[in-house]
Formats: C-alpha cells, sequence, structure tokens
C-alpha cells in the first residue's frame, strides 16, 4: 500500500499525522509513505528522523496585511501543486491524506486533480478556511469533535474519529507521584501551558501558588522553559508546590492527577479526553480563529471540564474553580462518568479502517 500524508507547522499537525502513519505501518507490511511538508516549519526536523521519506514545499501562510508577499505566495502554491503532481504521478499513492496546515493546500488540491481518494483530519473543533475550502474535494472528512460534523457542509462524508494523540497517551505507563515526592494520598493538580510556557499565565497565576500553601492538594506547576529562571527567582513557594521548567513525559504523570489545568490545544484535548482527567481550561487567545476558545467550549458543553479565559485569569478565580472541583465530590465523579462516555481510545485505527472501506 502506498499513502502521502501532509500535515505542517505545529505540533498539533504533525503529531496526528504521525500516529495514523504509525498505525498504517502496524496495519500493513509492505506500506510506503512520502508524508509532505514544509521546507523551514518543525516537520522537516521530526519526520525525517522517523525514516520516513520527506518533500518539502516552500510556501507560506497568507499575511492578510503584506499584499506583496501574499501575491509571492500565490505563486509559490501553484508551484508547489505542480510538485505534488510530479510527485503523485511517480510514486501513485493508493490515499493522500491531509493533516492540517496550510502545506496540505496543494497536496490535496493536486491529489484531487489526479482523482486519487482524499482524506482529512481536522483537529480542532472550529475548522480553518483551508480545511472547510478542501472539503469539497475529499472523499472523507475525520472530526476530532462530534459537533464539528456539521461545519463541513459541503464534503461528501464526515465521521467522527477522535484525535489520534489521545491513543498514544493511553500506551504509556503511569508514573506514581509519590516518586517525584508528593504525598500519595492527597490530590496532585497539574498546571501547564504548553512546553514553552506563556509568561502571561506565569505573572497571573505566581500569586495563586501562595495562595494554597494550606490547601489539602498538592501542585506540579510547569513554568516553561524560556520563563522557568525569572519565574523562580527570588521566590520561596510553599512546600505543597513544585515548580519544574519542564516535565517530559507528561502523560504518564497525568494519569495519576486529579485535575490539570491547560491550554485547549486539539492535542491536548485529546490526552484528556483519552485519560478521562476533568480538566480547567485557559484557552490561548493567540491562535487562528481563537480556535482554542471553542474546543474549551466544546468540552465545557458536555459537562467535563470548566473554562477560565486568559483575561478573567485570576488567582482568587482560579483558586475557587480549583476548590469547587475538590471539595465537590459529587460533580466531579460526574465529569469522569461523562468522560469516559465520550472518549474515543482507538481513533488511529478508526481513520485506518475507514481509509481501508474508501478503498475498496
Amino acid at each position: 500500500m502506498r499513502i502521502i500524508v501532509s500535515a505542517g507547522g505545529t505540533g498539533g499537525h504533525i503529531y496526528p499525522a504521525l500516529a495514523i502513519i504509525k498505525k498504517f505501518q502496524e496495519k500493513e507490511k509492505d506500506l510506503k509513505v512520502i508524508y509532505i511538508g514544509t521546507h523551514n516549519r518543525m516537520e522537516k526536523d521530526i519526520v525525517p528522523k522517523m525514516n520516513i521519506e520527506y518533500e518539502a514545499l516552500e510556501i507560506y501562510g497568507f499575511s492578510k496585511t503584506k499584499i506583496g508577499q501574499d501575491i509571492h505566495n500565490v505563486k509559490l502554491i501553484r508551484q508547489a501543486e505542480k510538485k505534488c503532481l510530479k510527485i503523485m504521478q511517480d510514486f501513485k499513492p493508493d490515499v493522500v491524506i491531509g493533516v492540517g496546515g496550510y502545506v496540505t493546500y496543494p497536496v490535496i488540491k493536486a491529489a484531487h486533480k489526479l482523482g486519487i481518494k482524499t482524506v482529512l483530519h481536522e483537529q480542532n473543533s472550529m475548522p480553518g478556511k483551508s480545511n472547510i475550502w478542501l472539503s469539497k474535494m475529499v472523499d472523507l472528512v475525520c472530526v476530532s469533535f462530534a459537533s464539528t460534523k456539521t461545519l463541513f457542509p459541503k464534503a461528501p462524508k464526515v465521521i467522527y474519529t477522535g484525535n489520534p494523540c489521545g491513543d498514544g497517551a493511553l500506551e504509556i505507563k503511569k508514573i506514581q507521584k509519590e516518586t517525584l515526592g508528593f504525598d500519595p494520598h492527597k490530590k496532585l493538580i497539574i498546571i501547564v501551558a504548553g512546553s514553552l510556557g506563556s509568561r502571561t499565565i506565569n505573572e497571573k497565576l505566581k500569586p495563586f501558588l501562595n495562595l494554597v500553601d494550606e490547601a489539602e492538594y498538592e501542585v506540579l506547576y510547569i513554568a516553561g522553559k524560556n520563563y522557568y529562571e525569572d519565574f523562580i527567582k527570588d521566590t520561596k513557594f510553599p512546600a505543597n508546590v513544585k515548580v519544574v521548567p519542564y516535565f517530559d513525559n507528561l502523560n504518564a504523570l497525568m494519569k495519576d492527577a486529579y485535575l490539570i489545568i491547560t491550554r485547549a490545544g486539539a492535542s491536548t484535548i485529546s490526552e484528556i479526553l483519552a485519560l478521562n482527567i476533568p480538566s480547567i481550561l485557559i484557552p490561548s487567545p493567540y491562535v487562528a480563529n481563537n480556535h482554542q476558545y471553542y474546543n474549551a467550549l466544546d468540552l465545557v458543553n458536555m459537562g467535563v471540564a470548566e473554562l477560565i479565559e486568559e483575561k478573567n485569569l485570576k488567582a482568587d478565580i482560579l483558586q475557587i474553580t480549583i476548590n469547587e472541583l475538590v471539595n465537590n465530590t459529587a460533580k466531579y465523579k460526574e465529569m469522569v462518568k461523562r468522560l469516559e462516555k465520550i472518549a474515543t481510545t482507538s481513533s488511529a485505527t478508526i481513520i485506518y479502517e475507514k481509509i481501508k472501506e474508501l478503498l475498496k
């Protein structure tokens, strides 16, 4: 079997793409794969290290303000499409799968021109313009949120699969919190704003850490590699608070946590859903189409998370929200029960099987 997978720009697109490739590798022993990404974003470093054939396209997102740059980008998109046509004519893929990022546009368009079966995977609850536009060209759209199905009205077929990033979280062996010095009898709350952290969240939540001195729970605060030194400078935190710059294999520790407070990126959401862990979500307001807000809102509407917008984030507000989940056991247990009902724990398998059906 031969497949082409395209995704780029951020881990939120790249890691689901790699999870899909991994599932195909497990199921198809004679699999041939080409990954098409950008020439200058993180996938160009990640993918080749995994012994996956990589083709790079020079292409950029539209700026909306730099007209000259956008005109040049239209030319680059046409060149990228021609390159994709050549790649596909030589490689003869059975299916082309787009997993997000502007790089997928010329890839899917070229496959459509050649009559090759095409599939899109949308990670966010609010799809981007590129995927909405491409959806009318593809044979199948897979979505990570059930509520997103109605947002692709021109797609011939849309199915709810979940996000394959969550599958990997389940396979990891749990890290017991006491191995990190936490009390096995106290609830652990993890606070993290991505691997690099967030200066704004750090500034807003540093006062909160001094409010939890007498709390019955403990806190692991991941300040981010970029901001850790400034965050801990001249500060002594309570005994029930541990501050670190980064935590590798966080999913493994999440399995032993009571609650996670985090951003609302698509990969993070998929892990929260897979692990059935209640959350307080603080969406980043700095992302395209404010999609993290809608990701978080989707979980709130399902009754499995709380949402605090960054503009409303204060130490006392967070403390009240946490206390409600720590002290109201019935509410917390209901959230877990709802998580267990909606969890999709085999997303990559579902995507693989649906693509196999498509190719019959």
